[in-house]
């Protein structure tokens, strides 16, 4: 595994905030020439370390203001392929998350409204074996950003 130092953290760090930050930008900052910021990031991504850029998206702005997490709980041992599949058949499924113990999966969610939470809630209950649901709504949410 390749050596990541200070430098390297705060390149993630300051990517990580802005993603379309220039080498240019960030030289100054590290104290390196931008060629030399330009060869670490490569490295990161070569590496496997950066795995890609995102865009944040503000969902209230597009009416999907009401996150919640949803315990799903299945029958028996079913597969982790198919918690994942019957899971995102359901379209307003933004992540899934297979965890240890009971529940089996824990489902992140985005909706327009209360009604909708529980249509979502509903639609998640008719996939696959589902036996049980627990819905957890998202009050605040902060991002850790190191």
């Amino acid at each position: 595994m390749p050596e990541f130092d200070d430098v390297d953290r705060q390149l993630l760090r300051m990517l990580r905030e802005d993603g379309r930050r220039t080498f240019s930008e960030m030289a100054p900052e590290v104290g390196l020439s931008v060629a030399a910021v330009k060869r670490r990031v490569d490295r990161l991504k070569d590496s496997g370390v950066i795995k890609g850029f995102t865009v944040q998206i503000d969902h209230t702005k597009l009416g999907w203001g009401i996150e919640a997490f949803v315990e799903l709980s299945y029958t028996g041992t079913t597969p982790v392929g198919e918690i994942v599949r019957t899971a995102y058949a359901v379209p307003e499924v933004q992540a899934v998350f297979t965890i240890a113990g009971d529940p089996d999966a824990l489902v992140n969610v985005r909706v327009r409204d209360i009604e909708h939470l529980q249509q979502v809630i509903d639609a998640l209950r008719r996939v696959g074996q589902v036996t049980g649901t627990k819905t957890l709504m998202v009050l605040g949410s902060w991002t850790r950003n190191d």
